[in-house]
C-alpha cells in the first residue's frame, strides 16, 4: 500500500507565500505542512519510501528539498485539478492507497484510524468542521466538501449539501483497499470516456473535477464508501486568511488539537 500526497497545484490564493515554493512548503504553526503530512502518515505505518508525492508547480523545490520520496508529475497542473492529478499516480494505486491533500495540518491520529477501517473506500470526516468557518470570509462554509452519513456509510458528499444537514466535512484524507482503489480507477475511465470535455458533476467539466466529484459519483453507483470521524484536529489552508488563522485554530480550543 502506497501513500499518496496530492500536490500539484500553486494555491494561488496564498499569494506571495507561494511565489517561490509549492503550497504545501508553506509554513503553517512554525514548520511546512508537508512535515506535518509525513509525520501523520507514518503515524499510519508508511516510510518516506511509500510516499508518492504528485508535483507539477516548482516540482524542482519539493524534488531536491525532500529527495526520499518517489515523484510522479503532473504536467498539466494548471488546466486539470485534484481528481485527474490523483490519477497521474494510477500505477501507484492498485495495491491500494491513503492519499491526502497536500494544503492541510492534522492529527497523525486520522491516518491511524483510517488504516484500521475494514472498508474499501474510507474518508475522514471532522465532525467540528464549522468552527473553522467563523470569521473565514475567504473561503465560506459554501465551498466546504460536506458529506453526509447514516451511520459510518457515506450517502452523499458535495460541496451543495446545506451545512446544518452535513454529518462533517471530508478532510481530503482517505484510504482504499486494493478493492476499492480497482473500483475508483474502474470508475474514473468509464466517466472520462463519456464526459471527456464535457460537464461532469456541479458544472465542473471533467478535466477540472474535483476529487468528492467521483467519490459523489460512486456513491451513486451504488459503491460503499464509509468514514471515520475526527472531532477537530484538522485544518485547510488555502488562503492568506486561512494562514493568518492557523494558529488560533489550533491552539484556542480544537478538540482533538495536540
Amino acid at each position: 500500500m502506497k501513500a499518496i500526497i496530492i500536490g500539484a497545484g500553486r494555491g494561488s490564493r496564498l499569494r506571495h507565500l507561494t511565489d517561490e515554493i509549492p503550497k504545501t512548503l508553506v509554513p503553517v504553526l512554525g514548520r511546512p505542512m508537508l512535515d506535518g503530512i509525513l509525520e501523520a502518515l507514518a503515524a499510519g505505518g508508511f516510510a518516506r519510501s511509500d510516499v508518492v508525492f504528485i508535483c507539477g508547480y516548482r516540482a524542482e523545490v519539493i524534488k531536491a528539498a525532500y529527495p526520499d520520496l518517489t515523484y510522479v508529475e503532473n504536467r498539466d497542473w494548471e488546466h486539470n485539478n485534484i481528481l485527474l492529478s490523483l490519477l497521474c499516480a494510477r500505477e501507484h494505486l492498485s495495491g491500494g492507497f491513503v492519499s491526502t491533500y497536500a494544503d492541510i495540518v492534522y492529527r497523525p491520529q486520522i491516518v491511524a484510524d483510517l488504516m484500521r477501517s475494514p472498508h474499501d473506500l474510507t474518508l475522514a470526516c471532522d465532525t467540528d468542521w464549522r468552527r473553522r468557518y467563523e470569521g473565514r470570509s475567504e473561503h465560506p462554509e459554501t465551498d466546504a466538501e460536506k458529506l453526509r452519513a447514516e451511520g459510518e456509510r457515506v450517502v452523499e458528499i458535495s460541496r451543495r449539501i446545506p451545512s446544518a444537514q452535513a454529518t462533517g466535512e471530508f478532510i481530503g484524507v482517505m484510504k482504499a483497499s486494493a478493492r476499492g482503489a480497482s473500483a475508483l480507477v474502474e470508475a474514473f475511465d468509464e466517466a472520462r470516456a463519456q464526459y471527456a470535455g464535457q460537464v461532469f458533476r456541479e458544472g465542473r467539466p471533467f478535466e477540472r473535477a474535483y476529487l468528492l466529484d467521483m467519490l459523489q459519483h460512486l456513491v451513486e453507483k451504488g459503491a460503499p464508501i464509509h468514514k471515520v470521524d475526527t472531532h477537530g484536529g484538522y485544518m485547510e489552508i488555502d488562503t492568506l486568511q486561512d494562514a493568518s488563522l492557523a494558529e488560533t485554530w489550533w491552539r484556542g480550543g480544537e478538540r482533538g488539537a495536540p
